[in-house]
């Protein structure tokens, strides 16, 4: 018997959903596509049972929303974007798990989505050559903090001592462990990058390159180091009282305070623009090597600040920023940057816009 092919899955999975998830209300291949924002033949040859091409994940996700419930699928036609009821999200959820599994059948059998975006041209030069490439070919230390104890104990396999313990899930910052930690291995193929929980490390660690994620309130290293480096911006990070997370920026005798910006929804609060501070210097433990902080009030600021410099988007141009505003002959240098969140989405901050940069220095 033949094994079915898991593309054709995929389309029937996908077809079903047009018209028959709401039996009452059927779907048209120029509304679905109107509501996703491709075009009708895209939309017919994901379905195809002849030829079906893979979907990108973003247009599985966006299958997953419209789809939550009836009212989702309405506000996706009008641009709206309705809270979800816990039902229809933990429906929205299963859907996704369902259709990531197919789409991972799928590509474990070879095959490669459609809409996949070219890199640029110049792809491999900009990985070569940015801020995250050392030439020097030392070692280069990515440093997280270890979720606090009271998280750890609400997360299965995450004692020491558990048959199935997964070292990654006490590690804070994880969103931008992955995406820092691929960058810099295919920045710089020749050398050794390790991770490591902030209170783990030995001399070796110290005297590498450092590249350190996460804020003072969880990570000593990023405490340590900005109390040395002295520079003129201080984050505070006071999780006991309402508004006690901010920067706090010196500059002409004065301080200014930098927050992140929450809002209220269905009585819950949800994040819309996030505060983060990137700072590169010299390593205060070994001058040969660097030390570069990536740090956000939320986890959503520091993941879109190490995006600044991995986004294939964005990289080159924050690069070419940095060098122009800084040069090379620094101490240390720092920018304070906002950090969109876009329902949901981390945007990828452009210094070049110089909208999104709230305070620069060096030394």
């Amino acid at each position: 018997m033949d094994t079915p092919d898991p593309r054709q899955l995929l389309a029937r999975r996908l077809r079903s959903l047009r018209e028959e998830r709401w039996p009452d209300k059927r779907i048209t291949q120029q509304q679905l596509a109107q509501a996703i924002g491709v075009s009708v033949p895209l939309i017919s040859s994901w379905e195809s049972q002849t030829n079906p091409r893979l979907p990108p994940l973003a247009r599985l996700e966006a299958y997953t929303r419209l789809f939550a419930s009836t009212g989702t699928f309405d506000a996706g036609l009008a641009g709206g974007t309705p809270a979800l009821t816990d039902p229809e999200r933990q429906a929205a959820n299963e859907l996704r798990r369902e259709l990531m599994q197919l789409r991972n059948a799928v590509m474990q059998a070879g095959h490669a989505p459609a809409e996949s975006a070219p890199l640029p041209a110049n792809s491999a030069k900009s990985i070569s050559s940015g801020p995250w490439r050392f030439d020097d070919g030392g070692m280069i230390t990515i440093v997280c903090a270890q979720l606090p104890q009271y998280m750890l104990d609400r997360i299965p396999y995450t004692d020491v001592d558990d048959p199935d313990y997964i070292e990654l899930l006490t590690y804070s910052e994880l969103d931008s462990l992955f995406e820092l930690h691929g960058h810099i291995r295919a920045s710089n193929p020749e050398s050794l990058v390790v991770r490591r929980i902030a209170n783990t490390l030995g001399p070796d660690e110290y005297h590498s390159h450092l590249a350190v994620l996460g804020g003072v309130d969880w990570n000593a290293v990023t405490k340590s180091i900005l109390e040395i480096l002295e520079i003129p911006v201080r984050q505070i990070a006071d999780w006991s009282r309402q508004d006690g997370q901010y920067f706090e920026v010196d500059e002409n005798g004065s301080t200014t305070s930098y927050r992140p910006v929450l809002k209220n929804a269905d009585g819950r609060s949800g994040l819309t623009d996030d505060v983060a501070l990137f700072v590169r210097a010299k390593n205060p433990f070994n001058r040969e090597r660097t030390a570069t902080i990536c740090t956000g009030m939320y986890g959503r600021g520091t993941y879109g600040v190490v995006r600044a410099l991995t986004d294939a988007s964005f990289r080159d141009r924050n690069a070419e920023y940095l060098s122009t505003h800084f040069g090379a002959d620094y101490e240390v240098c720092c920018i304070l940057t906002r950090v969109p969140v876009i329902h949901g989405a981390t945007l990828t901050p452009d210094w070049s816009l110089g909208n999104q940069t709230l305070f620069e220095w060096s030394r």
